[in-house]
C-alpha cells in the first residue's frame, strides 16, 4: 500500500488560509460523494480508502492545535531530491540527506 503524498489541504481542495467553516464545508461536500454507503458497488473499496484519507485530512485540519503543528512542520521541511542539499533553518549550509548505504558501519 502506497503512502498518501497529498497534503490535507490538497485532499480537501482548499488553500492554506482556509477558515474552519470552509474546512467543514469541504469535508461535508466530499463525504457525500466518497462515503462507501453512497457509491456504486464496484467502487466501494476505492471509495473506502479515499474516504479514510478524507477523514484523516479533516481531522488534521479541523483541530486548531493539530493544524498549527502540521503547518509548522510543513513550513520547516522541504522536499529534496536524494543527493541534493537540504535546507534546515539553523543548520550548516553543508547538510546533506543521509543515505542508508553510507550510514552503515562496515
Amino acid at each position: 500500500m502506497a503512502a498518501c503524498t497529498a497534503s490535507p489541504y490538497e485532499i480537501l481542495g482548499l488553500s492554506t488560509g482556509a477558515s474552519s467553516q470552509e474546512i467543514k464545508a469541504a469535508y461535508r461536500r466530499l463525504a457525500r460523494v466518497l462515503h462507501p454507503d453512497v457509491v456504486a458497488l464496484g467502487r466501494r473499496e476505492w471509495s473506502a480508502t479515499e474516504f479514510i484519507k478524507l477523514h484523516a485530512a479533516y481531522s488534521a485540519l479541523s483541530d486548531p492545535e493539530k493544524r498549527l503543528a502540521y503547518d509548522r512542520t510543513r513550513a520547516r521541511t522541504r522536499r529534496a531530491r536524494p543527493g541534493k542539499a537540504v535546507f534546515v533553518p539553523g543548520a550548516s549550509a553543508y547538510t546533506f540527506r543521509r543515505n542508508w548505504e553510507t550510514d552503515q558501519c562496515w
